[in-house]
């Protein structure tokens, strides 16, 4: 099943005909498009005047031109030196293209970029056209000390793509939207080639052409791009049926100030270690990711559609794992606890026309009529006999009709004066009571010790034969300084799912928010790895400084 997604248009010096100028451009200081932007509905008002005490009317936002810019530092000979290699229309200073790569869509990045005072941007976008003109840029860059930001959709939520300047004057950021080609399709092994600047809409429209899917669905799907999937190990909403990103990548092309990479010659290899493991979340530390091969699939025959209820978190996680083990996992597999099934709850009066006790869970199968109705089958039966109750297809219907959606809510309630973030992790099956229990801990601890009670929500999305992730949105009352309030908060969050024996991240990378905890992560001897790959890959340091390493 594909969806296709309305496209609009990009304005700047890059907007050329071809794919690349059908980009959406998000706005400046919030997610997506104006057209997805809604008022608070009256039932979720009425929520926030009950628990926080706050009407929930918007506050008015800026129009970004009245945003004032940190000067643009790019010299005049920088400038020529990098339209020697891309061309005049494919480098810009202007206000609407630096401030639209000011940062990434994360809580905090939209805290900052509404705050009043200049806001810092990088002093030039440069729109590469192949992988020949990402080389020559990062060759140039590293001879004039320009710090490099491979840009993609913009779509991060842990400081991936903020415009950091580490011991450079100068920061650019590296827009690959112009890469935007499906080169090669191999029918017979099932794998494709494309180029790192397509959005997910965009590459689905290529693929549904010759009759195939990616399948990659994350929340981000309708604005970020394919290079920054395999940057920062994406993880889709379908990540059950068809694994994460990560799963599907079978070659790479890579630019690095040292020279080009292509990495993958067959399925699999015994040739050493797997090099593509280096930059598959490398988080353009590392290399430009300019090119992918993917795993694809024929578009799916049939999705067939189904929810189910469970009387707690605990029977629910459990049904999940028996299915999962047994080899019967839907293509989408998702359950929300109490908290989260009660907002839904809130926000509509029932779900699917019923109303639910407990926790909802979604299921959807895609497949040949045959394979589906086999494998339906078999994870009913076990999800009835681990305590579930059929819903019905409704419910799943309606998650599926509203997935992309949640980022416009959390816009809604920040400008509404309510704090609203995401963060999530993994663990064993073992683990996840305990590990849920000690992250929802930390973070009602923190804002009420702040001075706000808070709301803390958790689903789980993406399953494992060994464990599962764990998806938290927290909301709770704005205090006068909500970046210091979040911050406080995330690093008591961050040192409990560390202490509890989590990740720190599952599938929103690194960045610059979750790399004070990587040591603990990997270690300090692993560190120092990744620190020795990086000198000889990127021997100045150009490439998105204060990320990951």
């Amino acid at each position: 099943m594909v969806e296709t997604q309305q496209e609009g248009g990009h304005s700047g010096p890059a907007a050329k005909p071809g794919a690349h100028a059908q980009v959406p451009s998000m706005v400046w200081d919030a997610w997506g498009i104006p057209a997805g932007h809604k008022p608070l509905s009256a039932q979720i008002r009425g929520l926030l005047a009950q628990v926080f005490g706050v009407s929930g009317e918007p506050v008015a936002r800026r129009d970004e031109g009245d945003v004032p810019l940190r000067p643009s530092a790019l010299t005049q000979a920088q400038r020529d030196g990098l339209v020697a290699v891309v061309g005049a229309d494919n480098v810009s200073a202007d206000h609407h293209d630096r401030l639209r790569r000011a940062g990434g869509k994360s809580t905090l990045d939209l805290l900052r970029r509404r705050a009043e005072g200049p806001q810092d941007a990088p002093d030039a976008i440069v729109f590469p056209a192949d992988h020949g003109q990402v080389l020559a840029v990062l060759a140039y860059c590293a001879e004039h000390g320009i710090a490099v930001v491979p840009f993609g959709g913009g779509t991060s939520v842990v400081g991936g793509v903020d415009p950091v300047r580490g011991q450079f004057d100068t920061v650019i950021a590296l827009d690959l939207r112009r890469i935007d080609s499906l080169t090669e399709v191999d029918p017979v092994s099932g794998t494709a080639t494309l180029g790192a600047g397509l959005t997910g809409p965009q590459a689905e429209k290529l693929l549904a052409a010759q009759g195939l899917s990616l399948g990659h669905f994350p929340q981000s799907f309708e604005f970020a791009s394919i290079g920054g999937f395999a940057a920062t190990r994406s993880s889709g909403q379908a990540s059950a049926g068809y694994g994460r990103f990560d799963d599907m990548v079978q070659r790479l092309k890579i630019a690095t100030p040292t020279g080009s990479l292509e990495l993958g010659r067959a399925p699999a290899s015994a040739a050493g270690p797997d090099l593509r493991e280096l930059f598959v979340g490398s988080e353009g530390t590392l290399g430009v990711i300019t090119e992918v091969t993917l795993r694809v699939h024929p578009l799916p025959e049939t999705t067939v559609y189904q929810a189910w209820s469970f009387p707690d978190f605990a029977t629910g996680a459990a049904a999940l794992r028996a299915v999962v083990q047994a080899g019967a996992a839907p293509t989408v597999f998702r359950l929300s606890d109490e908290a989260e099934t009660g907002l839904n709850l809130a926000r509509s009066g029932d779900i699917g026309g019923q109303a639910v006790a407990g926790c909802l869970a979604i299921t959807t199968f895609e497949g040949s009529a045959e394979h589906v109705a086999a494998r339906s089958a078999e994870a009913a039966a076990l999800l009835a006999a681990t305590g579930g109750t059929a819903l019905g297809e409704q419910p799943a219907r309606e998650w599926e009709h509203g997935r992309f959606a949640a980022p416009y809510t959390r816009d809604a309630l920040l400008d509404a004066g309510v704090l609203c973030e995401t963060l999530e992790t993994a663990t064993t099956w073992s683990n996840i009571a305990e590990l849920k229990a000690k992250t929802t801990a930390a973070l009602t601890d923190s804002l009420a010790t702040q001075g706000t009670p808070a709301l803390v929500m958790c689903h789980i999305s993406h399953t494992y034969p060994t464990g599962a992730s764990l998806y938290f949105t927290v909301v709770a009352k704005q205090l006068d300084d909500p970046i210091a309030q979040w911050q406080t908060a995330k690093r008591a969050v961050g040192d409990a799912i560390m202490a509890a024996g989590g990740t720190i991240t599952h599938h929103h990378a690194v960045g610059a928010d979750h790399r004070p905890w990587l040591p603990a992560e990997v270690g300090e001897l692993g560190i120092r790895v990744l620190r020795a790959v990086k000198r000889e890959l990127d021997p100045v340091g150009i490439l998105n400084p204060g990320k990951l390493i």
